[in-house]
């Protein structure tokens, strides 16, 4: 008799005499298929989007760095007064190197961290990040010559690949399915902090005569992880991670404790049933290695390979929408364009970056992920062409410098309003369990490395001795952002208010297009069996391994 069928012959006898649930009608074990949830648990969830901040100022502070008279001074070569006042420069491939590779490091460490996330647990991954970022933090501050940097720069990365991976799998997770958007949204929210705090430390200590110019703004990144880590410490491990590793009294203890419900809690039960129901459902087709991702038709709608090329493909075009080529060049390119204040114009652009994403956080919930990535595109193709074309028309005059500000801000805001926080929110709710954290791990390393591609090739395309295209890269990213659209439209399927079993269930059943109209009308515990066998195997199963209800949690 199969392992599954089993679990569901003994449950009954547990709960059997409530009156309250029938737990032969399916509308009934759809509403109880996630417990309610409390303030302080919200705020536990909400937490973990502090790992925005480490991934946002480590990819920010590098744009004012590069541009301050003392890290030139330090790192660069001598160059004729005419070409810089300072004396001094650094060749193109030096600052192409200096930004990228922090992107070379995080792609290999987010590939990495999808094993040790499914070997040691989702929170200890993102601690173990943390370290290994410090790390790198050290490197960075202790030598000045750009060995040192880049290799520190190549160790943080593996930091933010185990951090920017795995806390979107571990929010995905943990959130409430109602406000799991407007939660992951949090995450590119404390990611634009860190990019605006970032800017402002740079502004602030730009004008130094010493090296604490730049050393400083490199510093401070150590708080960011040093914060995370200590939180971290204090959150409990995701419960879906204790499912998947058959310990159901860890499970139910850290549920217990992200929703805020005490253990013997009926709504409890019932959640980790579904969870335990559909993670098994899902183990019939074995146990899913890294070869496994890529297994299934393209055209099956919930083929792994499919969930994979959605995930992996949506991170690519996130990066193609050309905003780390803002946040990674802004004050060197408006410098090279002829802009004045280049240090105060960047640091606007992440106010607004800051300001607009909380926007979000309720249109996330309220209209869905697809409508943001169809019409977020589709406003920053409008946005990029039009600076594009007047720049095309007359560079060198007043009104195309204030299009390049207006319409780089406006750019920002549909970004950071749409793409930017919806992209991590549906590579978090994609995937099955069993290649969960594989999947989100190898989507995150795509982002790195389109993120890498970029900013190697960037100073290429617009240096004046390279391709000097000025402000007609805008051509470039309007058209990629037009790509966007497309890619959101046929790809990307509604995830809007569906837990993450019922999300796998959507798109197996529904197209992308059509995802929008598929509602909720089973559980993974009705289809496999009787419900209440679940339940009664969780019970046991916990009180064989020694769980008490009052025990404290982990």
């Amino acid at each position: 008799m199969p392992l599954f069928t089993r679990k569901r012959m003994s449950i009954r006898s547990s709960i059997a005499q409530d009156d309250r649930i029938d737990f032969g009608v399916a509308p009934t074990s759809v509403q109880r298929i996630e417990s309610p949830v409390t303030t302080k648990a919200y705020l536990m969830c909400a937490f973990a989007a502090f790992a925005g901040m480490l991934f946002g100022y480590d990819s920010g502070y590098i744009s004012s760095v590069l541009a301050m008279n003392e890290f030139k001074i330090e790192y660069g070569h001598e160059v004729p007064i005419s070409e810089d006042r300072t004396g001094f420069s650094y060749f193109t491939w030096e600052k192409s190197l200096i930004v990228s590779i922090l992107s070379a490091g995080t792609f290999f460490g987010a590939l990495i961290s999808g094993a040790l996330a499914d070997w040691f647990g989702r929170r200890t991954t993102i601690i173990a990040g943390c370290l290994v970022f410090m790390v790198g933090v050290i490197i960075q501050v202790s030598a000045t010559v750009i060995p040192a940097l880049v290799v520190g720069r190549l160790i943080a990365g593996f930091g933010v690949g185990f951090v920017s991976a795995i806390n979107i799998l571990y929010m995905s997770e943990v959130a409430p399915r109602k406000v799991r958007g407007a939660i992951v949204s949090c995450y590119q929210f404390a990611i634009t902090i860190g990019i605006m705090l970032a800017s402002c430390v740079g502004y602030a200590t730009h004008k130094r005569t010493d090296t604490g110019a730049f050393r400083i703004p490199i510093a401070v990144q150590f708080l960011w992880a040093l914060i995370l880590a200590g939180g971290l410490c204090l959150l409990p491990e995701s419960p879906r991670y204790y499912v998947k590793k058959g310990r159901l009294d860890l499970a139910i203890r850290a549920l217990s404790r992200v929703r805020g419900q005490s253990m013997d809690s009926d709504w409890l039960q019932d959640e980790l049933a579904e969870i335990q129901a559909n993670y098994e459902y899902e183990q019939q087709v074995g146990e899913v290695g890294w070869l496994g991702c890529f297994s299934g038709g393209i055209t099956n709608r919930n083929s792994n390979i499919r969930k994979v090329f959605i995930g992996t493909g949506l991170q690519m075009f996130q990066q193609f929408t050309g905003i780390n080529f803002i946040f990674y060049y802004n004050t060197t390119f408006f410098k090279q364009v002829g802009l004045n204040n280049a240090f105060l114009i960047a640091l606007i652009t992440t106010i607004v970056n800051v300001c607009s994403t909380p926007v979000s956080f309720y249109t996330i919930e309220r209209y869905g992920r697809r409508p943001l990535l169809i019409y977020g595109a589709i406003a920053m193709a409008v946005c990029e062409f039009i600076i594009a074309a007047v720049w095309t028309a007359d560079a060198s005059s007043s009104t195309a410098n204030y299009v390049l500000i207006v319409f780089v801000c406006f750019y920002i805001f549909f970004f950071a309003s749409t793409w930017g926080p919806a992209a991590w929110v549906v590579i978090g709710e994609i995937f099955q369990l069993p290649i969960r954290a594989k999947g989100v791990a190898l989507s995150t390393a795509s982002n790195w490395f389109w993120n890498c591609i970029i900013g190697i090739i960037v100073p290429y395309i617009v240096d004046e001795n390279h391709g000097n295209l000025g402000g007609r890269v805008f051509f470039v990213w309007g058209s990629t952002c037009a790509a966007c659209a497309v890619f959101a439209w046929l790809f990307v399927p509604e995830t809007k208010g569906l837990t993450l079993e019922q999300v796998d269930k959507m798109m197996e059943e529904v197209s992308a297009i059509r995802s929008s109209q598929w509602r909720v009308h089973d559980t993974f515990v009705h289809e496999m069996g009787a419900k209440d066998s679940v339940r009664e195997d969780t019970s046991s199963s916990i009180q064989r391994q020694h769980v008490q209800p009052k025990s404290s949690y982990l």
